[in-house]
Formats: structure tokens, C-alpha cells, sequence
């Protein structure tokens, strides 16, 4: 679930069992080869985790002011701690005939969320049952939403076709990988990566959200056997899996995501598909599996900006590039982080 309104395309959320702050640094992890564990990150970032705070809060403690989103089983809302006056996202996974799986994911998000600590990934504060049987967790709000939602907006105030500026693009990019880096060297892989899932804050970064079919992978390498998730971002070897043996890299499959979310951003809609068409399962899967990359216009993008996108997206995934790769490659490191870090900003700004 995003924790922002939900996409302009429907989720199709299938199983398919058939067929003005310093530039963002490259984070420590990616200097080190071994990682070090969670409990070593600094004290602050240590305390933001569900299992350190989790009895800090109750649900009685939080005001709601509004609702950021609606998904499959529960509500996102923008609420206020009455004592602090602190603002946080709360999202109610609704009980009833799901109440054990809804109560099962949130544990599960909140168990990944709990070995996270990094600007880069949305953090979660608590965990609060409800006397109702609702299941809810505690979320850092990001005050300009989720990238799916400032495109929106801008739709919206524009009366037509929006585009992101490559500069923030560039920006977008560089930071969702570094949470992507992040994650994979903790044997953490999303699996639902799209523009939804992406929120921005208005001093211009970027965090990964919403892990309802997150993975602990037991090694490095391993491969992932999930086939849920929102069918127009899945990689090919997800979406039609008899095809590639029955099971798929699953950090490749978040690189495919993030390609196809760039993409978005740069043209202004879902790209896989023609304008208009309707994304049924059996064209996402014609269009995903056996369809040609989509063309950029000419004057669109720069080179990087074209060999980025095409390195995400190639079909074969051990051809697709890795996230270590996509850092260094030139759209991203070649960028003007303080240019593209100010763009991002401006162009959230004005529409928080």
C-alpha cells in the first residue's frame, strides 16, 4: 500500500501462479564489503526502529488529520501525536476475514522495517494494536508523498501531460538506489517497486516504502519464488515464470521497477503500454514479456538518461545491470548532485 492516493492505472495487484541540506553521499555500507549489523548504526538511527520504540505509543495518543491513501485491506492517514504535536503516517490494516493476514503482514513489514536504518528507507516507530482488532503501524510521514502522488498533483495543476526535469530525475534515481544498496546488502529485497511506493519530502529526498511483500532472503544470491505484486512493474521473469525456470532474482526484479518507474516520471504516464489502452493482464504480459522498449522522443532525454533506462530494462535479467552498477553509471554518478538535489526539491515544493 502506498502512503499516498492510489495510481492512475489500477494496482492490478495478481498472482500470477500461471503464467538546504549537503548532496546525498554514497552511503558507508557501499564502502565496506560486510556490512555492519543494525545494532551498530548510530544511536539516533537505532532508536527510530519498531522493536526499540514499539511501547513508546498507543493509538489513543494520535489525532487523525487526514487520509494519504487507500490500498487492498487497509487506510493510510496522516495523524498528530496529541502530546508532541509530531506528525507521522498510520497505516490501519482493516481486520475482519483478513485480520490474521492482515496482522501477519504487519508484523512482517514491521520486522523488516525493524532492521533498517537509513535515510533512504521509510522508518516505522511502533506497532499498535487496536481494541477493534485493526492493526496499525507507525510510519515517518514524508510531507510531500509519494512520487505516484506529486505526478498527480502536477497532472492536475498543469491540465495535461507532466514530466519530471532530468535533474530531479537524476536525483530520483541516485536515491532510490542507495536505499535499494541498502537493503540488498541486508538480504532485503522489496519486490513492488513503483512510483507509489516511492515518497519524497519537501527538502528533497527519497525513501523506499511500503514492504507488505518484502523478503528476507536466508543467503545472499538467493533466489525468490513470490510472483505477488502490482503486475505492471513486475519484470519479466516474475510475470511469466514458467518461462524462466520458476524462480527469479529478486534484486533484479527491483531494478526492473525502478527502470519502468523512471520512465513514468519521464514521460508523464505508465510507458509500456499505449496511451489510453486499457492494462489488462494479457497486454502487460504481451508489452512486459515480448515487447520492444519503449522509444524516448528525440530531444526527451540525454544519452545517460537512455542508457540508464535501457540498462534497467533489459529482459534477460542477468543482462540487466545491478544496483552497484546503476550507482556508478554516468546519469547517476556523472549528475550535479547539489543542480539535481535542488530540482527534486523545487519541483515538490510547490505542490506539498
Amino acid at each position: 500500500m502506498a502512503l499516498a492516493r492510489e495510481k492512475r492505472l489500477p494496482p492490478l495487484h495478481l498472482s500470477l501462479n500461471v503464467p538546504s541540506r549537503p548532496a546525498v553521499q554514497e552511503p558507508s555500507f557501499l564502502r565496506h564489503p560486510n556490512p555492519p549489523p543494525v545494532a551498530s548504526a548510530p544511536q539516533s538511527a537505532a532508536a527510530s526502529t519498531p522493536l526499540s520504540r514499539s511501547s513508546q505509543f498507543r493509538l489513543a495518543d494520535f489525532d487523525r488529520l487526514a487520509v494519504l491513501g487507500r490500498g487492498n485491506g487497509g487506510t493510510v492517514y496522516k495523524v498528530r501525536h496529541r502530546e508532541t504535536s509530531t506528525l507521522y503516517a498510520l497505516k490501519l490494516l482493516h481486520h475482519g476475514a483478513a485480520a490474521a493476514a492482515a496482522a501477519a503482514s504487519a508484523s512482517a513489514e514491521a520486522d523488516i522495517l525493524g532492521r533498517t536504518a537509513s535515510p533512504f528507507v521509510v522508518r516505522c516507530h511502533s506497532v499498535l494494536p487496536a481494541a477493534s482488532g485493526d492493526v496499525a503501524l507507525l510510519l515517518e510521514l514524508a510531507d510531500a508523498g509519494s512520487l505516484d502522488s506529486v505526478m498527480t498533483r502536477r497532472h492536475r495543476a498543469s491540465e495535461g501531460a507532466f514530466f519530471f526535469p532530468e535533474a530531479a530525475l537524476a536525483e530520483v534515481a541516485a536515491q532510490a538506489l542507495s536505499g535499494l544498496a541498502y537493503l540488498h546488502a541486508r538480504r532485503i529485497v522489496h519486490l513492488d517497486i513503483k512510483p507509489a511506493n516511492l515518497l519524497v519530502t519537501t527538502a528533497g529526498e527519497v525513501k523506499v516504502a511500503d514492504f507488505g511483500i518484502a523478503k528476507v532472503l536466508s543467503r545472499a544470491g538467493d533466489h525468490c519464488t513470490s510472483y505477488v505484486g502490482t503486475a505492471a512493474y513486475m519484470s519479466p521473469e516474475r510475470f511469466d515464470p514458467e518461462a524462466h525456470g520458476g524462480h527469479y532474482d529478486p534484486c533484479a526484479a527491483d531494478v526492473w521497477g525502478l527502470g519502468v518507474t523512471v520512465l513514468e516520471l519521464l514521460v508523464g504516464r505508465y510507458p509500456l503500454l499505449p496511451a489510453g489502452q486499457q492494462p489488462n493482464w494479457a497486454a502487460l504480459m504481451c508489452a512486459i514479456c515480448f515487447g520492444e522498449t519503449p522509444a524516448i522522443p528525440d530531444g526527451a532525454a540525454s544519452p545517460e538518461l537512455r542508457s540508464f533506462v535501457a540498462a534497467c530494462l533489459q529482459k534477460d535479467c542477468s543482462k540487466r545491470a545491478t544496483v552497484a552498477e546503476l550507482l556508478a553509471h554516468p546519469f547517476v554518478a556523472g549528475r550535479d548532485a547539489t543542480r539535481s538535489r535542488r530540482a527534486l526539491r523545487e519541483l515538490v515544493a510547490d505542490e506539498a
